[in-house]
């Protein structure tokens, strides 16, 4: 199924018919096959919403470059047009920064929130980051030199991405990596207080992506949370621990 919101062409698979209703949050890259376990375990009782982000799945890319921002506005229609307001939540990273956002601005949207490998707070910054950053924008301000041909331009600066960027902003078309630049610098921190849902923070110990030290100042700042940091875990925690994620999902949103 395919709804027109803000732009984009958004696709959203709903599973189940039980009357406890549940939104699942994909992470950046990801798509309805996501949370793939989960839906097969609860759909039984549940009814469940899965939205593709713009620019993930089948959805189209966003008309312009959009921030954390417009995603939540987005999928926030969303659940209004699906009859899913209110509904029980669990995301996963990217996902993550969505709930959060919508929670502290919409919390008649949001129920309970299970929260995996959440992003939303800005990384700390080590030496060898701002070197690599320092270098990448001195290299691509001489890459944009006006004595040089536009189309050599255009491939020197890929180069650069290809050997500076990460793996996910490398993966993206030129569109979406302006989207991702606002959203990965959006920093949601102002945000956690304001959350009235219940939150379980579900994370690995040796989470890269988004490390402990994240999970920790959500469950301080958050109102009414908890943490549990799974040993041996890192970022997809929520499929490396599928059981006890299972279990806790259960329970919560019982």
């Amino acid at each position: 199924m395919f709804a027109e919101i803000n732009g984009a062409k958004i696709r959203y698979e709903i599973f189940g018919e039980g009357k406890k209703k549940l939104a699942l949050l994909h992470g950046w890259g990801g798509n309805v096959d996501s949370f793939l376990p989960l839906i097969r375990d609860l759909k039984a009782d549940f009814s469940i919403l899965v939205p593709e982000f713009p620019g993930h799945g089948l959805s189209s890319e966003p008309p312009e470059p959009w921030s954390v921002t417009e995603y939540m506005e987005a999928t926030a229609q969303l659940l209004r047009e699906t009859g899913f307001s209110g509904a029980d939540i669990a995301a996963h990273s990217f996902g993550c920064r969505v709930a959060i956002l919508m929670a502290a601005k919409y919390p008649e949207l949001c129920g309970r929130m299970l929260l995996t490998g959440a992003a939303g707070l800005i990384p700390k910054q080590t030496a060898e980051k701002t070197q690599k950053a320092s270098a990448y924008q001195k290299l691509k301000k001489l890459a944009s030199l006006p004595v040089i041909p536009k189309g050599v331009q255009e491939n020197l600066r890929e180069k650069l991405v290809q050997k500076y960027g990460s793996e996910d902003y490398k993966a993206l078309t030129p569109s979406m990596r302006a989207t991702f630049n606002r959203v990965i610098h959006q920093n949601l921190e102002e945000y956690l207080d304001r959350i009235q849902s219940p939150v379980f923070l579900f994370w690995g110990e040796n989470d890269t992506a988004t490390p402990v030290w994240m999970a920790r100042v959500m469950e301080e700042k958050i109102p009414d949370s908890a943490l549990t940091i799974v040993p041996g875990c890192g970022h997809f925690a929520y499929l490396e621990a599928y059981e006890q994620f299972k279990n806790i999902a259960l329970a919560m949103f019982a």
